[in-house]
């Protein structure tokens, strides 16, 4: 009896999306509280070859940096696909940005908490899986603080005000912080610590007592060493 030719043929690789693999990553560290073991045996676990997952990131830490660099993608997207939005002052876009950005955030709140409980003070150090997000939030903050300095809301001061986006990328810590502890319906304490903190962020870069302050301390100065 002729014996039976062994098959060559390979099993169908699995086909699987980039989405697909970020929620069964998501899913994993809310499960069981830690990324998984291994690359290996994450990919076993979810029925892919290893090569695939390496398709889309080269690691753990890329995934969760390129998830949070959606966060703010998703809200900057968002703000500029609205057409009242351009029509808006730069206090009133930075309150939007803000306000979306959360709604965005809250959709994924279990595992944006997971991640926050490590961070103690984000003036420190920024976790590597933020650098992306933080990257993008400042290039969308420069541009609007440049607009506000343009139209007269924003005061130009020189060499303070290039640090204008790293300051707010502080306030936006305190606000994540604010929000990560907020235990009231629909976040409303949040969104009122938003609008009250936004609007004594613009009481100082804008024109008014700040400059006032400045230009005193110039004078008492120069009174002075005369």
């Amino acid at each position: 009896m002729e014996t039976a030719k062994k098959s060559t043929r390979k099993a169908p690789v699995k086909k699987i999306t980039q989405d697909a693999v970020v929620d069964a990553y998501m899913n994993h560290l809310l499960s069981e509280g830690k990324q998984p073991a291994t690359v290996n045996k994450f990919c076993r676990d979810l029925g892919i070859t290893e090569d695939v997952f390496y398709d889309f990131f080269g690691s753990f830490d890329g995934l969760e940096q390129a998830v949070w660099k959606s966060f703010a993608d998703q809200t900057i997207e968002r703000l500029q696909s609205d057409e009242a939005f351009s029509a808006f002052t730069i206090r009133e876009k930075v309150l939007a940005f803000y306000y979306t950005l959360l709604e965005v955030l809250k959709s994924n709140r279990s595992f944006v908490l997971l991640k926050l409980n490590d961070i103690k003070k984000f003036e420190i150090v920024t976790p590597a899986y933020l650098k992306g997000f933080r990257s993008s939030f400042e290039l969308f903050f420069e541009a609007m603080l440049n607009e506000g300095k343009t139209a007269g809301e924003v005061a130009n001061r020189p060499y303070l005000d290039k640090r204008y986006p790293q300051l707010f990328w502080l306030h936006l810590g305190f606000i994540l912080m604010f929000w990560k502890d907020d235990n009231s319906a629909g976040f409303e304490t949040t969104d009122a610590a938003v609008e009250k903190s936004v609007n004594l962020a613009f009481d100082l870069i804008g024109k008014g007592a700040v400059d006032t302050a400045i230009d005193l301390g110039k004078f008492l100065y120069q009174t002075k060493i005369k």
